[in-house]
């Protein structure tokens, strides 16, 4: 099956699609920004500056501030976990505060996240999350493991009552003490946090999810394969946001569009689908797993990563599929946006073969431009890659150290600062300021 422009003017699948073009294509489907150091950016923030310390590379007039590193000593026998991923903010209201959450996207192994046995869920898995206090942005003032024993932590979202939602991508290891593949909820304030799964939410590899502020529906991605994993809706019984609203239970359902069974099949943006939603036989997957309970009538798509609230939509990324491993058609990476209102997914962004672009993971939507900054999980160098309103692409950052994934795009409070991680060689959460109101495009 191929899916295009043309075709569905055609009718081939008009049904399950119709077309509307924010412009043109040549506006649109820019996949080929300049994505190297020191040369010329058409949009953004402009070319990117060497860092003289080989850590990282910004535009001029931005500025960098290492917050936590894996293996700092947090107290006596305590040391910051590793594998940095996922991060949330929130405000403190007093003394120019914040909190930021952050996942541990470790297994078995790395640096253990430790905390009392009041925050351990499962004594085997060393994955979990840490919760920084920081003052005027950037200046660390203490930091603790505020939920351990889960594992492999690596995205999740915020909730508009104020809490953080950290996701399992996992069904399972050897040796677990307790079932794995569930979402926990933080207390980022640390009065309420408990080590207990929000199992109406499903098991299965979450990777991200967002929440809609009106509604308290929560969307969750999936990222496994045999088969691809799908894009889930969580509608809570609950209709007051508060930390129990989830903790009540509600309907898991999964999305899928008539005609469509690999969103890899989409190419162009602007390109739009209708949505259905189904319920889950076994949201537990007592014995089968969720994507398994369902056959070629669910929609999949490889690689499924990054979720966030952003504009009235669910922002979403896909990291890359090839049809080597079972995808429909290959690309190097897709953006897209699920509106609750018209019920559809809109593909907004796609990297091609010929893109300097790849591998879009956790995202965030930025509160300059309209636009998003996605992290790069990709091959070669890797990048914070920004959007203008018009879908652009441009090179925010680039790790000058290593080959490490960067992960955990968010912005502060109050927009002045952006907070993204290096997953590894070691794991380091950076702060970074500038004239943000400055983007061209």
């Amino acid at each position: 099956m191929s899916v295009t422009r043309r075709g569905v003017m055609k009718g081939g699948a008009a049904g399950a699609m119709s077309i509307a073009m924010a412009g043109s294509l040549d506006a649109i489907f820019q996949t080929s920004a300049v994505a190297d150091t020191g040369a010329g950016e058409a949009y953004g923030y402009g070319p990117l500056v060497p860092d003289p310390k080989g850590v990282l590379d910004l535009p001029r007039g931005f500025s960098y501030k290492e917050l936590s590193v894996e293996g700092d000593t947090i107290s006596d026998g305590v040391r910051v976990p590793g594998r940095h991923d996922a991060m949330g903010t929130f405000p403190t209201g007093k003394n120019n505060e914040l909190l930021v959450v952050r996942n541990h996207e470790q297994t078995r192994s790395g640096v253990k996240a430790i905390a009392p046995d009041e925050l351990v869920y499962d004594p085997e898995a060393f994955g979990g999350t840490t919760t920084m206090l920081l003052k005027n942005g950037d200046e660390l003032k203490s930091q603790y493991v505020s939920l351990a024993g889960t594992s492999t932590n690596c995205a999740g979202g915020v909730t508009p009552w104020g809490t953080w939602l950290t996701c399992e991508e996992t069904e399972g290891f050897s040796g677990e003490s307790k079932s794995h593949g569930w979402v926990f909820e933080v207390d980022p304030y640390g009065r309420r946090t408990k080590p207990e799964p929000l199992k109406e939410m499903g098991r299965f590899a979450h990777e991200a999810v967002c929440v809609d502020p009106h509604t308290l529906t929560a969307y969750l991605t999936e990222d496994a394969s045999r088969p691809f994993g799908m894009f889930y809706r969580f509608r809570p019984r609950a209709h007051r946001g508060d930390y129990h609203a989830y903790m009540q239970g509600g309907r898991l359902e999964v999305g899928y569009v008539r005609d469509v069974p690999d969103l890899s099949l989409i190419d162009e943006p602007g390109t739009k689908l209708h949505v259905r939603w189904k319920a889950i036989p076994d949201k537990y997957a007592k014995q089968t797993p969720i994507r398994q309970q369902f056959g070629h009538e669910i929609t999949r798509t490889q690689k499924l990563e990054g979720c966030w609230w952003g504009h009235g939509k669910a922002w979403f990324t896909a990291s890359f599929a090839y049809k080597s491993d079972g995808a429909a058609r290959d690309h190097k990476g897709q953006v897209w946006t699920y509106d609750p209102k018209t019920n559809e997914f809109e593909l907004q962004l796609i990297f091609k073969a010929d893109s300097k672009f790849d591998g879009p993971d956790n995202i965030v939507v930025s509160p300059y431009g309209g636009g998003v900054i996605i992290a790069e999980d990709g091959d070669g160098a890797q990048h914070l890659v920004g959007t203008t309103k018009d879908n652009r692409p441009f090179t925010f950052a680039r790790n000058a150290a290593n080959g490490s994934e960067f992960c955990g795009v968010t912005f502060s409070p109050d927009g002045r600062t952006l907070y993204a991680n290096r997953q590894s060689g070691p794991g380091v959460t950076f702060a970074i300021t500038g004239p943000w109101n400055k983007i061209r495009g």
